[in-house]
């Protein structure tokens, strides 16, 4: 059910990645997403495989939990897959009317499709390893040069973490309406597309009412505790980069370059 979809959420815990500066992590996750993009062989596929499972038993989190952050979007995967498979020419394998499948297009599918799933898995670590204040501070830290452009950096890392932090309470809510409107005859799941459509009116409806009345109560508890906005606003634990960060950085570099020295250097 929606409830066990785990976009988010943080899981708490004192591995290396847990100790990790928010900013480093903010970083090395920025790298490794566009080092991912390098990889188009079994031997880099490996690398970024190996990378990636290797940060993940750092971590110290519950192999299920990777599997719960891919769920969600197994239709963007499987759909990119067969884009490829469909569309792609070269040496047909099957052929039926206008339908094709070459192995050129197994094989580029194939690819895409990892790097989707390692995309996700190595973007999930940041949020399961970083508690949303630490994730707000490190993106304001890290906007903070941008100021002096007019950029608001407090209000942006404020925003994009409430909305992170909000998804899984949404998926929650919608879970619960959904439970009471299938209760009540409520159909999601069978009849045409056009009729399926229909019957998310009675889920929509009382869902943005809900995430409004959530927006106005968080409003209202932010100003009774006075918050107005970054001026002047002081931490109790001031962010401090240790030598764990620089070799996190270090590391993710290191496979970066590899990654790009076997693909554009050796054409592996």
């Amino acid at each position: 059910m929606l409830s066990n979809i785990t976009i988010g959420q943080y899981f708490p815990g004192d591995s290396l990645l847990h100790r990790m500066d928010p900013r480093a992590k903010i970083i090395a996750t920025m790298i490794f997403i566009i080092a991912i993009f390098f990889a188009d062989s079994l031997v880099t596929y490996s690398i970024v495989a190996a990378f990636t499972f290797g940060c993940l038993g750092l971590s110290r989190l519950p192999v299920r939990l990777v599997w719960l952050s891919i769920k969600p979007l197994w239709i963007i995967i499987v759909f990119t897959l067969a884009i490829h498979v469909f569309t792609t020419p070269g040496e047909y394998l099957f052929t039926y009317g206008w339908l094709h499948i070459s192995r050129e297009g197994l094989n580029l599918g194939g690819l895409m499709a990892g790097r989707l799933i390692f995309l996700i898995v190595f973007s999930s670590l940041l949020t399961y390893t970083t508690s949303p204040i630490r994730l707000t501070d490190g993106i304001e830290r890290l906007l903070n040069p941008w100021k002096r452009f007019g950029v608001p950096a407090h209000e942006l890392a404020m925003m994009m973490t409430i909305a992170l932090r909000f998804i899984p309470t949404l998926l929650e809510e919608t879970d619960r309406i959904m439970k009471a409107q299938e209760s009540r005859g409520a159909d999601f799941t069978t009849g045409s597309l056009l009729k399926r459509a229909k019957n998310m009116v009675p889920l929509l409806v009382p869902l943005f009412i809900s995430a409004f009345r959530r927006a106005d109560e968080l409003a209202v508890a932010m100003e009774s505790r006075c918050y107005r906005g970054g001026e002047g606003r002081t931490r109790m634990k001031e962010l401090r980069y240790s030598p764990l960060d620089f070799y996190g950085i270090g590391a993710v570099v290191f496979v970066s370059l590899l990654l790009a020295v076997l693909r554009w250097g050796l054409g592996i």
